[in-house]
Formats: structure tokens, C-alpha cells, sequence
């Protein structure tokens, strides 16, 4: 059994995603700010996190950074804006996908069932043989233990970036666009939500590359996409 967080000061929104979840067999905790969504996490094993943005005494993003300290757990935040601007900053700090309240109760069951299984390594359709290690210029990767190295030090990343990463170093060299990166990666139909690949890079390219303006490894290929080097 998965053990979910939910966190959001509307009630009646923590109540339905409760008995949805329920119902599909994940254990859920209840938060209503940001202060209590740490207290939880603290005190439990959660394996996810469905996050609302704005809230009273503690906000959702705020919460996430503190969380991102000490745990990768995919987080999915809920949001009642539809701006970009919400959505970007909220990958920006380690978010792994958002939703746009109102959400479709179908989808989001498949995107938390999505990030919980690239989270607990029981799927997803990119893997390294054998379980080596690869390694190229100064990045490796070690799929068994899921780490990442930059020059001998430990790398943080979410679980998204992860496999993003491990996606474009397995395909050295060749342009990938950000639907076929989104839809690799996430194992579902883009259907408009590539978009948020570039937030995602930009982010990875934070933690790998030494100066993320003029990146060596992770290079963007204008009208159509990115690929690796190195």
C-alpha cells in the first residue's frame, strides 16, 4: 500500500481526492497548510505528495522547498490558476507535474499512479542493461541505486529529472523533441503538457552543468528540441 499526502485548505477538496484515492487502494494522510504537510511528512512514510499552492500560514511552494531538502518524493501540485506562472515557478523548485483545479478525477489518478510507479522503480520503459553504470564526460548515472555523480559529487535530483536525464544520455547525440522526451519519460500521451520539459531541463541543467547559461551537455536544438554531448 502507497501512502499519499494531501494538502489544501479547501475541505471539500481534501475530502473527494481522499475518497478517490481511497478507493483505489492508497492510504492517505490529510494536511491544511503548508506547516502541517511537513508535520506529516516528518512523522510518516509518504511516497507522494498532492500539493495545493496557495494556502494560509504556509503556501505550497514554500512547503516543497522545505520538503526537497531532505526527500525526492514526486510532489503534484494543485493549483486554482491557470496563469504559467504558477506551473513554472512550481517546477522550478522540484515539483514533478501539476494540475489545474478543477481536475478531471481520472486524470489525476493516472498521474499520481504515474509518478508513483517511476518513484518505487516498478516501471517506466527506459533502463540501463545490466545495471551498469553509464557514464559520459563528467555525468554518471547508476540506474541500480538511481544516483547521479557530477565530477565525484552526489547530484539531487527529482525523480522526473532523473529519468529525463538517463533519457538523453542513453540517446547521445540524437535531437529529441520535448512531446517525444514528455511522452518517453512519463510513458502517457503528451497531449499539450510537453511544454513543461523545458521547465524541467532548465532545472536539470541548474544541477549539472557548470555554467547553465552556456551548457556542454544538455544542448537545445532550435524548432526541435534537445540532445546530449559530451
Amino acid at each position: 500500500m502507497y501512502n499519499i499526502l494531501v494538502c489544501d485548505d479547501e475541505r471539500d477538496i481534501v475530502s473527494a481526492l481522499q475518497i478517490y484515492l481511497e478507493a483505489e487502494g492508497y492510504k492517505v494522510f490529510t494536511a491544511y497548510n503548508g506547516n502541517e504537510a511537513i508535520n506529516v511528512f516528518s512523522n510518516n512514510e509518504i511516497h507522494l505528495i498532492l500539493m495545493d499552492i496557495m494556502m494560509p500560514q504556509m503556501d505550497g511552494i514554500t512547503a516543497m522547498v522545505k520538503i526537497r531538502e531532505v526527500s525526492n518524493v514526486p510532489i503534484i501540485l494543485l493549483t486554482a490558476k491557470s496563469e504559467d506562472t504558477d506551473k513554472v515557478l512550481g517546477l522550478n523548485v522540484g515539483a514533478d507535474d501539476y494540475i489545474t483545479k478543477p481536475f478531471n478525477p481520472v486524470e489525476l489518478l493516472a498521474r499520481v499512479r504515474s509518478q508513483i510507479r517511476r518513484f518505487t522503480k516498478l516501471g517506466g520503459n527506459i533502463s540501463l542493461e545490466n545495471d551498469e553504470i553509464l557514464t559520459i564526460g563528467s555525468i554518471s548515472i547508476n540506474d541500480a541505486s538511481k544516483t547521479v555523480q557530477t565530477d565525484g559529487e552526489t547530484v539531487n535530483l527529482t525523480p522526473t529529472e532523473y529519468e529525463i536525464l538517463k533519457l538523453l544520455m542513453k540517446n547521445k547525440g540524437r535531437v529529441m523533441s520535448q512531446k517525444e522526451i514528455y511522452e518517453s519519460v512519463r510513458n502517457e500521451m503528451a497531449f499539450g503538457a510537453e511544454n513543461t520539459i523545458a521547465v524541467h531541463i532548465r532545472h536539470l541543467r541548474e544541477k549539472i552543468e557548470i555554467n547553465p547559461s552556456e551548457p556542454r551537455y544538455i544542448k537545445v536544438v532550435w524548432a526541435h528540441g534537445y540532445k546530449f554531448e559530451g
